[in-house]
């Protein structure tokens, strides 16, 4: 892995030489994990990675605004967004990297 952003090639080239799959095999499985996490999130569904954190679709209220040109009061879409809290664990290893 290289640079400072870890993409889905650099995680497919690290399952690729942990488990030693062909990297076809391995970028399938890194897109089909993605695919159910994003399916699962999609529902509405709360997803749970033990030692890592939870992902959760929080809804937004629908907030006024308004319209910057004429000032008018705009009522804005309620909406969906995805929530990342990190495990305990999770935490303690990126806290104890800082010390690194």
């Amino acid at each position: 892995m290289k640079g400072e952003t870890l993409t889905r090639a650099d995680l497919c080239e690290a399952v690729h030489e942990e488990v030693g799959l062909t990297r076809q095999d391995c970028a399938g499985l890194v897109e089909r994990t993605l695919d159910l996490v994003a399916e699962a999130l999609q529902e509405g569904k709360t997803v749970k990675l033990s030692g890592f954190g939870v992902f959760q679709v929080r809804s937004k209220r629908a907030p006024m605004g308004r319209n910057p040109q004429t000032g008018e009061p705009a009522a804005i879409q309620p909406r969906r967004v995805i929530g990342f809290r990190a495990s305990q664990v999770m935490k303690a290893r990126v806290d104890k990297g800082m010390d690194d």
